[in-house]
Order: C-alpha cells, then sequence, then structure tokens
C-alpha cells in the first residue's frame, strides 16, 4: 500500500486585526475575520472527509497563536498533526512545513510521501480539487493550482521531490506579486522537472472576490 498524501494546510487563526487585513479595509476587522473563520472551516470540512477515507494525512500548519493554543484548536477540529509555521517568507514557511512532513514520515516508518499544500482562502475548494492533485501526483514531479492573480493555490510534490526538499521551487521567487506561478514554472523548465497545471481559482482576498461566492 502506498503511503498516504501529507495535505499540509496553512492556516491563520482567525482574529479581528491578524487576518485578511487587505479585505478588511473594505469591509472592517471583524467582519473579514468572520469570513476567514468560514473559510478556514470550509477547507478543513473538505480536508478531513479525505483523511476519513484514507486518503491522505493532515498536517495544520498555524500562524496567528501560540502552540498550545494551537494544538487545542486543531484538535477541536479533529486534526492530529498540528506544527507552528515560524517566521519568513510564505515560501521558506512551506518549505518548513514539508520538511516536517518528511521527519514525520521517516519516524513512522512512512517512505517518502508526496505532499500537498494548500492555503484557507478558497471558497470553491471541493474534494474533486484534492483528488484531482493526488493523481497528478502520479505523473508528475510537481503539480500547481494557478491563481488567477499570478500565484497558486495548491503546490503538490511527490516523494522524489522532497527526500531531500528542493530548494528552488520556494527560494528565488517573488511571493506576493502576479509573477509567483510564471517563476515557478520557468524555475521547473530549468530543472527538468515534470509539472502539470490544474484548474484555476480564486483566492478570497479582496472585495471584488466575495461577489462570485
Amino acid at each position: 500500500m502506498l503511503p498516504k498524501t501529507t495535505l499540509i494546510i496553512m492556516a491563520r487563526w482567525a482574529a479581528a486585526g491578524r487576518c485578511k487585513k487587505r479585505l478588511a479595509k473594505d469591509i472592517g476587522v471583524k467582519r473579514a475575520a468572520y469570513i476567514q473563520s468560514i473559510l478556514t472551516k470550509h477547507t478543513f470540512s473538505v480536508a478531513r472527509v479525505l483523511e476519513e477515507k484514507g486518503l491522505v494525512q493532515i498536517q495544520l500548519a498555524v500562524s496567528g497563536i501560540a502552540p498550545k493554543a494551537a494544538k487545542r484548536w486543531g484538535n477541536a477540529e479533529g486534526i492530529k498533526i498540528i506544527k507552528q509555521q515560524g517566521e519568513g517568507s510564505l515560501g521558506l514557511r512551506i518549505r518548513r512545513q514539508i520538511l516536517k512532513a518528511q521527519l514525520n514520515a521517516t519516524d513512522n516508518n512512512q517512505g517518502d510521501k508526496s505532499v500537498i499544500v494548500i492555503g484557507t482562502d478558497l471558497p470553491t475548494l471541493c474534494q474533486n480539487d484534492l483528488l484531482e492533485a493526488i493523481d497528478a501526483l502520479n505523473s508528475n514531479e510537481i503539480v500547481l493550482g494557478p491563481a488567477l492573480d499570478g500565484g497558486y493555490w495548491l503546490i503538490g510534490l511527490t516523494g522524489k521531490m522532497i527526500s531531500p526538499v528542493a530548494t528552488w521551487p520556494f527560494c528565488g521567487i517573488p511571493w506576493g506579486t502576479e509573477n509567483v506561478l510564471i517563476k515557478t514554472k520557468e524555475k521547473a523548465a530549468v530543472e527538468g522537472v515534470n509539472h502539470q497545471l490544474l484548474k484555476s481559482k480564486t483566492d478570497l482576498d479582496k472585495l471584488k472576490d466575495l461577489g462570485q461566492w
């Protein structure tokens, strides 16, 4: 039996003034935090279904609250593996979580597990999106879910790519710009790595993004 895919969820505690700052400028910090909490619960719900089916193992990567509070939050949501995101750019924080997932797999004699990383900003996220990513990793070393703002809403890596963890998908990337996806694809081409794109989605970050939701 193949090792389960590790599904890393990058989540920020939904407290007023601590999350969705761009959205908060238009609708206020309390409303923005409320929306973040709904999005996060939706993400957890989708992920837990796949975990219950034995397809993934969830690793919650938390920012915005202390470790003990993060553990209580994760446990309340039925999640057993809870980690702190730590400091640094988004790329550094993602790579750190992949390293932790790799160590956990090694400690439990689970071999080289593929890893998928998502955030909690996708109101349209569904089980099929994650199933497509898992399937794509059977024939590609990297899978990317393009975001309409130029970034990506998902990145998946095969066991080969995380043993050891490659630095190039996460270093030298202009995080927070419209060139994140383009630069990641360019680096994949330079490295000779096969990649596949999933369907495009919109992160809910700004007031205009609320319309389709």
